[in-house]
């Protein structure tokens, strides 16, 4: 590890202030690498692999019903769970890059395995061997070997997205140096920007690739994301030599989480001081010499202070205000945390029973084509690319004259308006289904394959609510976790983001298997049945409106007693103190 340069004499000879390196451990400068000439090699893989995982997701629960034959809860409780490993693998990924190899080297090493998945699921979908054969109409269940080999390949995938996920995207954010005000201003769009490319892909898949599956055969579906995938990793390669590093300045980033606790729980007898500068910490020539960051004091969770209080008598220093904060911010997240998962739940239904819902509906366009109904979800995507110029050009900019915040408002203020438009969204999903059950009951419609003469555009506007709500509350979590997280452990934090998704899809699909075995008890009809013209979605789709309102109250007291977080680098001859990344010079 390169030892980290004072600011004042990396300012002057033009390297970055924030003591990135580039893959040897060098200092770098700050003219010739990083920003968006860098993070240009990044978007490509974004897209792509977006690409590649909505191409799979989207239409997975009409693969799983209509090629290996399975129910409508069973193919809604699969997706949901390869969906939600998909998101919870991250975390793995992430411990792994803060600790041990670094974000560029678990990309690299995860983004083969994600490509070797692709291949395998593409040579699974293409083979005659490894698909049910059907005999006069008639099809055969898939067997243990064909079921087995697919779902390897579904799985292997998520485990190559464990290591891609968390660290891509952060990585993309190390590329702008917080110390420099114009690199600063720069990275307050980067995340935009970033989910834009992302969104790009996603379009993509829900609009061509799905088409394609559909029409053209699942094995080209797969195998053209799965080229793409392969290019965009040889471009982001392309760029190695621009890349700027950060180095870790921890060992274990993750050991204060159990070492602050533990601290604070030995020294539960001993007495809090009234001041806050009464307690350990250590002073500024040590920030100066390590190049870390110092977090400020704040009066929350003051349980966990007693780690940092002086006992003359212990053998052992205690733990500094730093580390103490540090382990505050992740618990002040966590509480976040939880009241994202019932968004992510309302976000599960796009792939899963909105698709369903438009399969029973009217998708002929003229009198030969007929719209795919995962397609629908390209107006998600749509919606999403549209909103993000205009958050970014017009509404961030009027917002930051009013409030005077770089951003616009606050992170949190940016998902609570998401929160309200996803409830909005949800209800006009229950006002619709509650129209299609009306027309099914009008034109005594009984059978699962019977067509309801109700036009698939009825679905339109939650698709499109979704979407724009996804652009307050999808990019703003992204940003809040890595902005929020202790300096040595942003890559874990940002799996606050991806495994938030990731419980709500398993959420979504122990929802979906519990309702299913409550309502259908005995003689009784399930909410969710193989028939859908025969169910009851729209009670469903009550409930989740009535937990979704109760979480957006959870939200408001949560976002409420959330304190951001404050830190100094101190350096010589002065310091630069950042709260909530709103930059300021202050003499010491």
């Amino acid at each position: 590890m390169h030892p980290t340069l004072p600011l004042n004499h990396m300012e002057t000879k033009g390297y970055t202030q924030d003591g990135t390196v580039d893959l040897r451990g060098r200092p770098v400068l700050a003219s010739k690498t990083g920003k968006w000439k860098a993070c240009a090699f990044l978007v490509g893989y974004e897209a792509f692999e977006r690409m590649a995982f909505y191409g799979i997701a989207s239409n997975l629960v009409n693969y799983l019903t209509t090629q290996l034959h399975e129910d409508t809860v069973s193919s809604v409780r699969n997706v949901n769970s390869w969906s939600g490993s998909v998101w919870i693998t991250p975390i793995l990924g992430a411990y792994i890059a803060d600790t041990y190899l670094g974000r560029f080297w678990t990309f690299t090493l995860s983004s083969l395995i994600y490509v070797m998945g692709m291949i395998m699921l593409t040579t699974a979908v293409s083979l005659k061997s490894l698909k049910p054969t059907c005999t006069n109409g008639v099809c055969n269940k898939a067997s243990t070997l064909q079921i087995a080999f697919f779902y390897t390949s579904l799985y292997t995938i998520a485990l190559g997205a464990g290591g891609t996920k968390p660290n891509i995207s952060t990585f993309g954010a190390d590329q702008f140096d917080d110390f420099n005000p114009h690199e600063k201003e720069l990275k307050v769009s980067f995340f935009n920007w970033w989910m834009f490319s992302s969104f790009l892909g996603a379009l993509v898949a829900t609009l061509g690739l799905v088409y394609i599956q559909e029409n053209l055969g699942w094995g080209l579906g797969y195998g053209i994301p799965t080229v793409g995938l392969l290019f965009s990793l040889l471009v982001f390669y392309l760029g190695t030599p621009i890349y700027r590093h950060k180095v870790s300045k921890t060992k274990s980033p993750a050991s204060n989480l159990i070492q602050v606790p533990i601290t604070a729980f030995k020294n539960r007898k001993l007495h809090l001081p009234n001041n806050p500068s009464e307690l350990h910490e250590h002073d500024p020539q040590h920030y100066i010499n390590s190049g870390k960051r110092q977090v400020h004091y704040t009066p929350i969770f003051r349980f966990l202070d007693k780690a940092a209080v002086k006992d003359g008598n212990s053998g052992r220093p205690p733990c500094t205000v730093t580390q103490v904060e540090g382990t505050k911010l992740v618990l002040g997240m966590l509480l976040i945390w939880l009241v994202t998962l019932i968004p992510s739940t309302i976000w599960a239904q796009i792939n899963t029973l909105f698709v369903k819902q438009g399969t029973t509906l009217d998708r002929s366009l003229g009198s030969r084509f007929q719209i795919p109904a995962a397609s629908l979800g390209s107006f998600v995507t749509l919606s999403m690319l549209l909103s993000v110029p205009m958050y970014d050009r017009y509404f961030v900019p009027f917002m930051r004259r009013k409030t005077g915040n770089p951003r616009g408002i606050t992170l949190l203020q940016r998902l609570g308006i998401g929160f309200v438009i996803q409830v909005i969204a949800i209800a006009i999903a229950y006002a619709v289904e509650v129209r299609r059950l009306h027309v099914i009951r009008a034109h005594q419609i009984v059978g699962p394959k019977e067509i309801v003469p109700m036009n698939i555009f009825w679905l339109l506007p939650q698709y499109v609510l979704l979407g724009i709500a996804d652009v307050f509350n999808a990019i703003g979590l992204l940003e809040f976790f890595y902005d929020q997280s202790p300096e040595d452990m942003q890559s874990l934090g940002t799996t606050f983001f991806t495994s938030g998704i990731g419980v709500g899809n398993f959420l979504n699909s122990f929802l979906v298997t519990m309702v299913d075995k409550i309502t259908g008890r005995g003689e009784n009809k399930s909410w969710i049945g193989d028939n859908l013209n025969d169910s009851h979605l729209d009670y469903y789709y009550g409930f989740l409106l009535v937990i979704s309102t109760l979480n957006l109250g959870a939200f408001l007291w949560a976002s409420s007693n959330y304190v951001y977080k404050k830190e100094t680098k101190e350096v010589n001859g002065g310091c630069i103190e950042m709260e909530n990344k709103a930059l300021e010079i202050s003499p010491l």
